[in-house]
C-alpha cells in the first residue's frame, strides 16, 4: 500500500515518527509536507495528498498539523476526499468502516507518538463494511456532486 503524508511545520516531528512507523511495518510512504519548522501552510499539504489520492498516484493519506483541523477541512475540499479528524483509535477504526475515509488526520499537539501509531494502525487494517453505509456514502457523494 503506498500512503501520502503531508504536514505543516508544526508536525514535523510526528511526521518523521508516522513515516518511519509505516515504512518499517511495510508501507511506501509518499511525503507531501516539510521538514522545515519554518511556516508552511498546511492547505498545501493537505490539498497535495487530496489530489494524489484522486489522481491514484497513493492509495491513502495522513495528514497532521497542529490540531489536525485545518489540513482536514483542506482536504476535504477537493471533490472525492473523506478526511476524517481522530484523536483515539476507536473513531479512525469506525470512519473507515462506516464511511470509507481515504485520509486519517490528526493533531500533533493533541495526541502523542505512541497513540498516533494506534490511530493509524487501526485505520488502515479497518475495512469498508459496505452495504447500509454505502447507501450513506452514496448519499454524500450526491450532495457532493450537487455543489459542483
Amino acid at each position: 500500500m503506498k500512503i501520502g503524508i503531508g504536514n505543516d511545520h508544526v508536525a514535523v516531528e510526528l511526521k518523521k515518527r508516522i513515516s518511519e512507523y509505516l515504512i518499517d511495518n511495510g508501507y511506501e510512504v509518499v511525503d507531501y509536507g516539510t521538514d522545515s519548522k519554518k511556516r508552511f501552510d498546511y492547505p498545501i499539504a493537505g490539498e497535495a495528498v487530496a489530489n494524489a489520492i484522486i489522481n491514484k498516484e497513493i492509495d491513502c493519506g495522513i495528514l497532521i498539523c497542529g490540531s489536525g483541523v485545518g489540513i482536514s477541512l483542506s482536504a476535504n475540499k477537493v471533490h472525492g476526499i473523506r478526511a476524517v479528524v481522530c484523536s483515539e483509535p476507536y473513531t479512525a477504526k469506525l470512519s473507515k468502516q462506516h464511511n470509507n475515509t481515504n485520509i486519517l488526520a490528526f493533531g500533533s499537539r493533541v495526541v502523542g507518538s505512541e497513540l498516533a501509531k494506534m490511530i493509524v494502525d487501526e485505520w488502515i487494517t479497518a475495512e469498508f463494511e459496505g452495504g447500509r453505509h454505502q447507501t450513506r456514502i452514496d448519499m454524500i457523494t450526491k450532495i457532493e456532486n450537487e455543489q459542483l
